[in-house]
């Protein structure tokens, strides 16, 4: 069995039970959002990222958290607060594929570890459909939202991102 079968397998059994999906194929260079979004005509609005966190204590304390490609997480506050820490960040690339397994541009909300909290900005609830990381590279999920709240723990958070104004040459938060 290839990698690329290997990951959609893997895929469809973190998504069995979770309600209707539908499972695209691309190529790992355009996994990122905005690549992916351009490649293959999905609205940025459609694109909702799921991003590791990290509060800065000891032991660390991690969450992930799903906002749309159009908004900026709101790391210094929301999450911070949320976690209970003085200080979080993006988790590092390394740090979100030793905890999750997964590469930034495939991050997706199903198949994280147990007990690892799981925070849904409101306004993804507001889309029709979205476009999300496929747990590798090579796959993306499209849903309705609401598939998101099948999952354990998972909790829509007002305010969690605010929508993202970009400016010349200005980058997003990680893509998932």
């Amino acid at each position: 069995m290839s990698d690329i079968e290997t990951d959609r397998a893997a895929l469809e059994r973190a998504l069995a039970g979770h309600g209707p999906y539908d499972l695209f194929a691309c190529d790992p260079a355009l996994a990122d959002t905005a690549a992916f979004c351009a490649a293959y005509r999905f609205a940025m609005e459609d694109a909702a990222n799921t991003i590791v966190v990290i509060g800065k204590s000891d032991p660390p304390r991690y969450a992930a958290c799903v906002v749309l490609a159009t908004h900026r997480l709101d790391v210094n506050r929301t999450v911070k607060a949320r976690l209970g820490t003085r200080k979080a960040s993006f988790a590092s690339p390394d740090e979100t594929r030793g905890l999750t397994g997964m590469a930034i541009g495939g991050v997706t909300a199903f198949g994280l570890p147990d007990g690892l909290p799981l925070w849904v900005d409101a306004a993804v609830m507001d889309r029709r459909r979205i476009v999300l990381g496929g747990g590798s590279r090579s796959w993306k999920i499209i849903a309705p939202p609401s598939i998101l709240l099948t999952l354990p723990g998972v909790e829509v958070v007002e305010g969690l991102a605010s929508p993202f104004t970009r400016t010349s040459g200005e980058v997003s938060e990680p893509s998932g």
